[in-house]
């Protein structure tokens, strides 16, 4: 690689511009710290993922970009319907449950993903597109700088140094998996996407309003997804195994698409008359996960850091919460609130709790004999400490957890803070359900309003505070 020939310094650089890096470099900018964002592609581009949680409103509106994406005219998302193994229809109402201000949309990613980089540089972030990242540089465990270039001119290597990094780019992982090597996938997860769009088609009946239908079949699920102007994403996932035992069958990836959606006989149904818009899109869903999400200077945020199958759609919400974090982080020990040390150590505790515990509910979701009930037991008891577990709908416990929500309201005091941490080792260890008494039947359902709440860490003391301002306080 060609030796740098420009140098200059930045406070902090954000790299990636996706949902999570661009939420990141908005809310530092509006907390006025120096930010710099490198985005390698040109946007708008391409990208799946368009299912959103409900919690995304909410940092949505912490960053400014909230209104800018209520003008787009993306459907409106109030939940799903799940047809799942042997079990009757379920769906999951965000509106029955948690009232009318809970609800999110179904996204073109081109044109969401374009608004939010957009508003981190309205919010005054420095941003440069087409800027391919070459390097980042280390002294020791921490980053001191990051070489890049214009794609327009790959000859002049430019290196900028920063107090502070946030990797956010994506599944290439410049720090955890280019960097230090030390990003995992997980085993059971080895699935592959496969995936197109058709103009016309609808949900199944008793649908929530926009809401997403996931349907199994014994090789795999489907996903349908209604977007603007009546148009449908439709796709199947399936373990690599299977669909490379099968893909030789097919001329091409369309005709293997077009053959899994006729193997189903609900998906078939819900695109009658509907016309398909080429090309066919395939992907690996591999689950993976990084040993550390942050170090001395740096964040790794998104899916840089870990992804989760896409089985409850929690891609966006896990970019946009970890950009939240990691952003609280930075600024509270830059005014001195708090020690670096700790700051990372919140960081860490944080983010990869709520992905564990969103991964082991997917994985009990996966295990489809156990039954509903088992999925909403689980998710209970890594929301609810078991003394107040009568008060809390298991139904209720799924359904916030899904929405992103638990993570946002989570512990706002340092009482309920101490037994919420000792619950994802609990529902790591607690396999059976078969004594689970807790019925939904004529109980009434715990109501969680939707609002930025603070976010407490037992192990540091911390919680996420957003009013005045973003930041980590200790609590007294």
């Amino acid at each position: 690689m060609n030796a740098p020939t420009r140098f200059d310094h930045r406070k902090v650089i954000v790299i990636g511009g996706g949902p999570g890096g661009a939420t990141a470099a908005a809310l530092l900018a509006k907390a006025g710290i120096e930010v710099m964002l490198l985005e390698r592609d040109s946007f708008p581009r391409y990208h799946i993922g368009e299912s959103l949680a409900a919690s995304c409103r909410v940092v949505m509106e912490l960053s400014g970009a909230l209104e800018k994406v209520a003008k787009a005219g993306f459907p409106i998302k109030r939940g799903a319907l799940l047809r799942w193994g042997v079990e009757e229809d379920w769906t999951i109402d965000w509106q029955r449950m948690f009232g009318d201000d809970t609800w999110s949309w179904h996204v073109d990613r081109d044109v969401f993903d374009n608004i939010v980089l957009e508003n981190c540089a309205e919010a005054g972030a420095e941003l440069h597109t087409e800027a391919t990242v070459k390097k980042v540089v280390f002294d020791g465990d921490r980053p001191v700088a990051v070489e890049w270039c214009r794609n327009s001119n790959p000859d002049e290597i430019i290196r900028t140094s920063a107090d502070y990094i946030v990797d956010a780019s994506g599944r290439a992982g410049i720090i955890a998996n280019k960097q230090f090597r030390h990003r995992r996938p997980h085993e059971i997860f080895r699935n592959v996407a496969i995936w197109g769009y058709w103009t016309g088609g609808r949900t199944l009946p008793n649908t929530p309003e926009g809401g997403i239908n996931v349907i199994s079949s014994p090789d795999g699920w489907y996903w349908v997804i209604p977007l603007r102007d009546g148009r449908h994403s439709v796709g199947f996932v399936t373990h690599q195994t299977n669909f490379v035992d099968r893909r030789p069958s097919f001329a091409s990836t369309e005709e293997m698409l077009h053959t899994l959606v006729a193997e189903s006989d609900t998906v078939t149904s819900l695109l009658d008359g509907a016309i398909f818009e080429a090309p066919t899109r395939v992907e690996q869903d591999f689950s993976y996960v990084a040993d550390r999400f942050c170090g001395p200077g740096h964040f790794v945020v998104g899916d840089a850091a870990c992804f989760l199958d896409p089985l409850l759609s929690t891609g966006v919400h896990l970019a946009m919460y970890s950009a939240m974090l990691s952003a609280a982080s930075i600024i509270s020990v830059e005014d001195g609130t708090v020690s670096e040390e700790k700051a990372l150590a919140f960081y860490e505790s944080a983010y990869r709790h709520t992905y564990s515990r969103l991964l082991i509910l997917v994985a009990g979701v996966y295990k489809q004999y156990k039954g509903k009930d088992n999925y909403f037991w689980l998710a209970q008891n890594m929301v609810t400490p078991p003394e107040e577990a009568a008060d809390v709908d298991p139904n209720t416990a799924f359904t916030e957890l899904t929405a992103g929500m638990t993570d946002l309201r989570d512990a706002s005091e340092a009482q309920r803070g101490v037994k919420a941490a000792s619950l994802l080792q609990q529902a790591r260890v607690t396999e059976e359900w078969d004594e689970h008494k807790k019925k939904s039947e004529g109980r009434e359902i715990a109501v969680f309003k939707l609002e930025p709440q603070d976010l407490y860490d037992a192990g540091t003391g911390l919680h996420v505070v957003t009013s005045p301002s973003l930041g980590l306080r200790p609590t007294t």
